[in-house]
């Protein structure tokens, strides 16, 4: 799940064909604009009739493996170390 957080104005796109934009709000209510093909289906309400997508869904991250994250910390350090040896030579 993403959680965000707009200013007025601010706006999210979801794929090529989806666009979120938040025009406002106050206290616990909001104003968006969702500009959408047609044929998608958007419900506004939290009461589905189809109780299966009724609920809170949550899909956690896959872990990153021991090698996926020490190749991850080599190119952050390599990072580092091109960032650290071209400020002496740009002064």
């Amino acid at each position: 799940m993403l959680k965000l957080s707009l200013k007025e104005g601010q706006y999210l796109n979801i794929g090529d064909d989806i666009r979120v934009i938040y025009v406002g709000g106050n206290g616990k209510h909001c104003r968006l604009l969702i500009d959408a093909p047609r044929e998608l289906n958007i419900a506004r309400s939290d009461n589905d009739p189809n109780p299966a997508r009724r609920k809170e869904t949550y899909y956690p991250e896959p872990e990153i493996s021991g090698e996926a994250q020490k190749e991850i910390q080599r190119i952050i350090w390599n990072e580092r170390q091109k960032n650290v040896s071209g400020r002496g030579t740009q002064e």
